[in-house]
């Protein structure tokens, strides 16, 4: 298997305990390149975990995770990892409020510069570019020159979601993008995302299952930190033990 074969994410037999707790119990999942998946399951299932594992912030007590072929997740830190490009975004929006929204672009463009740098030596060619093509996708063209404080909460996501983008990561992470989104944003963000992997692996992590449908993407179930179901939205569904212990709720 050559690495242009090779899946982006490999986790295989992954566990680890907190205080006796085991939070992830020999979980193993594979993401193809290009692919977007859907995370869902009961609160305490190790979704979270899951994320601070394959993100560097949790080592694993056993079990391996690759990333893009042959890198070994367990050997890397946070900072590494980032670099390595894994982006995440976390349940709250977290932008810089008192800069305008394409100054939050500039910040997160990849590269080794100060923040000092970032908004005062004026923006290259290729920056301008790369944050026109950014807002296009993040439906915030219109926003551009505005404060980020302005903006809705969904459309914060949205920006958080570009500023990801700026760093141009391999995958995304995406921990419940639509939580008190409106109805119309949530089928946007739906939009977005698909859009997004076209040209980035995705996983995205959601309880919304009205919006995981809109996804229209396979979808893995988690429960006491491994694998319960996997599949077709339908099929995982209408599993008897899904339902059981995450649906039927």
């Amino acid at each position: 298997m050559t690495d242009a074969t090779k899946p982006i994410l490999y986790l295989d037999g992954v566990s680890v305990s907190f205080d006796g707790f085991r939070a992830i119990n020999n979980l193993s999942l594979v993401l193809e390149k290009g692919e977007m998946r859907a995370i869902i399951g009961p609160n305490g299932a190790g979704k979270t975990t899951m994320m601070d594992i394959i993100t560097g912030k949790t080592k694993p007590d056993e079990g391996e995770v690759f990333f893009d072929g042959n890198v070994d997740l367990t050997r890397h830190d946070e900072a590494d990892i980032a670099m390595l490009g894994i982006g995440r975004k976390f349940q709250k929006p977290t932008v810089f409020e008192s800069h305008t929204v394409e100054d939050n672009l500039l910040l997160a463009l990849k590269g080794k510069r100060s923040v000092v740098k970032a908004l005062f030596e004026g923006r290259s060619t290729w920056q301008a570019e790369r944050i026109g093509e950014i807002l296009a996708v993040v439906r915030l063209t219109e926003r551009r020159h505005d404060l980020a404080a302005g903006l809705s909460h969904g459309q914060k996501q949205w920006l958080e979601i570009g500023m990801l983008l700026a760093q141009d990561p391999k995958l995304l992470l995406v921990d419940e993008p639509v939580a008190g989104m409106t109805d119309a944003e949530t089928e946007e963000t739906a939009r977005l995302l698909r859009e997004i992997s076209e040209s980035h692996s995705v996983i995205v992590v959601e309880h919304d299952m009205h919006f995981v449908r809109e996804l229209g993407v396979k979808v893995t179930c988690l429960h006491e930190g491994s694998v319960l179901s996997e599949g077709p939205l339908d099929f995982v569904s209408a599993d008897s033990r899904v339902i059981e212990v995450y649906l039927g709720r």
